[in-house]
């Protein structure tokens, strides 16, 4: 079925845009909220101006979600877990979970079910998914630690341990002297100075 879309809807396309769908999905879901509108020639003619605004507006929405794609890419998100000893939590991280960090690190208000396909289970690291508009899909790397066990607190205190060996481990290179070596020789009475300089006739 033919519509117009009222509103940017996902995987579907942005305001103005006249796309096609299943029927269902128009009359039960898109036209009762208002996110669409049948396309008729009158419905065509009053969002002309829409349809004007839809290729910019695509164009604006790509950029900005290719920003945010950058940035759920250079992303890592901990949890601390309780876990038994072969590693599996007691409980999960869900992608309820990530979608709030999501949220808390850089202000991103993602709908849960765009963010992975299960919960996690196990304690690692993990890359999941983020499904974004526009086609994008990044990953988001997902560290779960035991709890007293903070990687970051660990690597930082690596850190230091290898910057003081660094220093410890400085060479001090002794300067030679530049004044000659002067060998006192003792032959009995006499004494005399030699020195490893040549003379200067």
């Amino acid at each position: 079925m033919k519509i117009i879309l009222l509103q940017d809807v996902y995987k579907k396309g942005v305001a103005g845009e006249v796309v096609n769908v299943a029927p269902g999905f128009a009359r039960n879901y898109l036209i009762p909220r208002g996110m669409a509108a049948k396309a008729t020639p009158g419905a065509l003619r009053k969002t002309e101006n829409l349809s004007k605004q839809s290729v910019v507006r695509r164009a604006e929405r790509d950029k900005e979600f290719g920003a945010i794609a950058d940035k759920i890419k250079s992303l890592k998100l901990y949890f601390s877990v309780k876990a038994g000893e072969t590693g599996k939590l007691y409980g999960s991280v869900t992608p309820a979970d990530i979608a709030e960090q999501l949220k808390q690190e850089i202000g991103l208000d993602i709908d849960r079910r765009r963010v992975g396909d299960r919960a996690l289970r196990e304690l690692g690291e993990v890359s999941v998914p983020v499904r974004l508009d526009a086609g994008l899909v990044p990953s988001v790397q997902v560290v779960i630690y035991r709890e007293g066990h903070d990687p970051r607190l660990e690597a930082a205190a690596e850190a230091e341990i290898q910057e003081a060996a660094a220093v410890d481990s400085i060479d001090v290179t002794e300067i030679e002297a530049e004044e000659p070596i002067v060998e006192i020789e003792d032959d009995g009475d006499a004494v005399t100075e030699t020195s490893d300089e040549t003379p200067v006739e």
